[in-house]
């Protein structure tokens, strides 16, 4: 049904109930209630309305006759990102139009009592997030992701539902293209639900006040919460909401949080628990009111037994205080020449130096602190913390920046990885880390190798290195990712990587445009083995009129052919030409350290071929030998003609 607009009729949809002010409840959970009929989670839930449509139409059936009046499609990862990991992607609109289906002939041979009839039930085309990040904190553009809930839309539209609800949200902005999506293919009204944390805020920082607003804005027919946290924590949201909200609220929160019971998570609220809870929230002003993970239609039966005798939703508006959205508005960030050392000599044009120290394996720094000091002592402009590199567990970059910088006065390069790390951890650690002093930054997405030395194990990724610069970017003009104000903005010096080696170059490039778009100062770059590699990336990458970033380049001085033969077949990005091989070949055949003499050499020859394009270099430091990557420095230098001063 591309290219036509859907328009409702009849007397009988959302909106009639979205303005008669009653209390209307909606079904329960259709994951939990599979995984308990023998489903195993890793199948496509989604998929089974049309494989096993009986088991999904019995469930529908069971939540009608426990009081349901209102049903939620089962899609809520139903859209082609989420589909595609199945294979399923191009059966999107399939899979939703059989879903409404499923809805109605649930519904339709449900037992009612007397005077109802299957036509009071509503069915709503259900959407949850994409599972993947849009810009700013991903490389999704706005547009992409609109496109992808259109699709979703189609087929429950095809289907013929009577309304929407979105559900799951923690990033208002996706929440947005969602209800652009729906509002751009038909008039029905859309209920839009986000899921908080602790303390009524996503976790992207978005406050429940602010949320209201600007889905209000955007055309939302409801606002409510939904998931995430219990029955308590979506009463303090709703109360919040309440008191900002001109258009009517939803409910539908998990059976409390789950335990692990063995191999299994286990929601421990009961149906008694979650209809206290329900005419708690009827009570504050919610109208529409279901149950999100861990509800079965034993509690939705229970909440709607407690709702009896509300006809009308009360309203209580009138919070003992006024209510602050909190809102923030950027502002300019601090001077990038005063925010750090490295700032200054970026700003100036001065060329920097720089050593990467990598950080022990347990948890005394000594020996990282004496190497630090010889890196003082030899006139290093700066020092590079990586971050888990090759994700092996060592002291993490933050903290071992934090003593190196306090036991040495060295200004200090810290990695941060998104590796690991949610968006709520993130914010944490970089409050933390301006707070502790550290000022310099290199966001990278980090090393994600399918096994470690600690077994397998799956990897979290909230956003990788692009969401990560823009993330820095916001606080550094007082906002948080959320858009609430951050007191004082963070003064970081905001590096990001550049692999002029990769495989797939024209990704690559478009990559390197996002992160100097999304607020990036600086790029280091991967080990140069080939200049020649480097400056045609450069000369194509800043060929626009975009602006031009300051680059270190990377380098790398090799110990013997076995090293460079390693980092050109083993580690990704990294290219080492043939007639590097065969220098340190034939170096190798003259013996003793004539291969580590080489190394250096073609290190030195490496950095000095890009003057004057380069504004430093980053000298590893390969095996814990601080004393060659030092020697790389000197001789650099001498070449340069640049005097050698520690900065006081």
């Amino acid at each position: 049904m591309t290219g036509r607009r859907f328009v409702a009729e009849g007397p009988g949809d959302l909106r009639a109930r979205l303005g008669d002010g009653r209390i209307h409840l909606l079904d329960g959970a259709m994951g939990t209630v599979l995984y308990e009929r023998g489903v195993f989670v890793n199948v496509c839930y989604d998929e089974l309305n049309l494989s096993r449509p009986e088991l999904v139409e019995g469930i529908h059936r069971e939540y009608v006759e426990a009081g349901a009046r209102i049903l939620e499609t089962n899609t809520f990862g139903a859209n082609p990102v989420k589909l595609s990991s199945f294979g399923l992607e191009a059966r999107t609109v399939e899979i939703n139009r059989a879903a409404v289906e499923r809805a109605r002939e649930g519904a339709a041979t449900a037992r009612l009592p007397a005077g109802e009839s299957c036509s009071d039930v509503l069915v709503l085309g259900a959407l949850g997030p994409l599972g993947i990040r849009i810009e700013p904190w991903g490389p999704t553009a706005e547009e992409e992701a609109r496109g992808y809930f259109t699709r979703q839309v189609e087929g429950l539209l095809d289907g013929g539902v009577d309304g929407f609800v979105l559900e799951t949200f923690q990033d208002v902005r996706e929440l947005g293209q969602a209800l652009r999506a729906v509002k751009e293919m038909c008039d029905l009204p859309v209920m839009t639900q986000v899921t908080v944390e602790g303390g009524g805020r996503t976790s992207y920082g978005t406050d429940v006040e602010e949320a209201v607003r600007l889905l209000e804005e955007w055309g939302a027919d409801a606002v409510g919460v939904n998931c995430s946290v219990g029955p308590a924590e979506i009463l303090d949201a709703l109360e919040r909401m309440t008191a900002v909200s001109a258009v009517p609220l939803s409910a539908l929160p998990n059976a409390g949080l789950p335990r692990t019971v063995g191999d299994r998570k286990i929601y421990m609220a009961s149906p008694e628990y979650m209809a206290r809870y329900a005419r708690r929230m009827a009570e504050v002003g919610a109208r529409f009111i279901g149950g999100c993970c861990g509800t079965t239609p034993d509690h939705i039966r229970a909440m709607g037994e407690a709702l009896e005798g509300l006809e009308q939703a009360p309203v209580r508006r009138a919070p003992p205080s006024p209510v602050r959205i909190r809102t923030g508005s950027p502002r300019p960030p601090e001077p990038l020449g005063e925010r750090s050392p490295l700032g200054r000599r970026l700003a100036e044009g001065q060329f920097t130096t720089s050593v990467e120290l990598v950080p022990p394996l347990g948890w005394d720094p000594g020996a990282l602190l004496g190497e630090a000091r010889r890196a003082r002592l030899a006139g290093v402009d700066l020092v590079s913390i990586p971050d888990a590199p090759r994700a092996r567990a060592r002291m993490a970059a933050l903290p071992a920046a934090m003593l190196v910088q306090r036991e040495t006065g060295l200004d200090v390069l810290a990695h941060y990885a998104c590796r690991d790390r949610n968006m709520l951890g993130m914010i944490s650690d970089l409050l933390g880390a301006a707070a502790a002093g550290v000022r310099n930054l290199l966001a990278v997405t980090g090393d994600l190798p399918p096994t470690g030395p600690y077994g397998d194990r799956a990897s979290t990724l909230d956003i990788d290195s692009i969401g990560l610069t823009n993330v820095l970017h916001h606080l550094n003009r007082g906002v948080d990712p959320g858009g609430s104000p951050v007191e004082v903005p963070t003064p970081f010096v905001i590096g990001v990587a550049l692999n002029h080696g990769a495989t797939d170059l024209e990704r690559e490039h478009r990559r390197f445009r996002w992160k100097v778009e999304a607020g990036a100062e600086f790029a280091v770059t991967q080990p140069v083995f080939a200049p020649d590699a480097l400056l045609r990336f450069l000369d194509q990458a800043f060929a626009g009129d975009g602006p031009e970033i300051p680059v270190l380049a990377g380098v790398w001085p090799l110990d013997s052919l076995r090293t460079a033969e390693f980092l050109h077949h083993e580690v990704p990005g990294i290219q080492v030409p043939e007639e590097v091989m065969e220098r340190m070949r034939e170096a190798e055949a003259r013996g003793g350290d004539a291969a580590g003499e080489e190394g250096i050499e073609l290190a030195v020859t490496a950095a000095t071929a890009l003057f004057p394009r380069i504004r430093g270099i980053h000298v590893a430091a390969p095996r814990g030998s601080v004393e060659r990557a030092l020697e790389v420095v000197r001789r650099v230098r001498a070449r340069m003609a640049a005097p050698v001063g520690v900065d006081g």
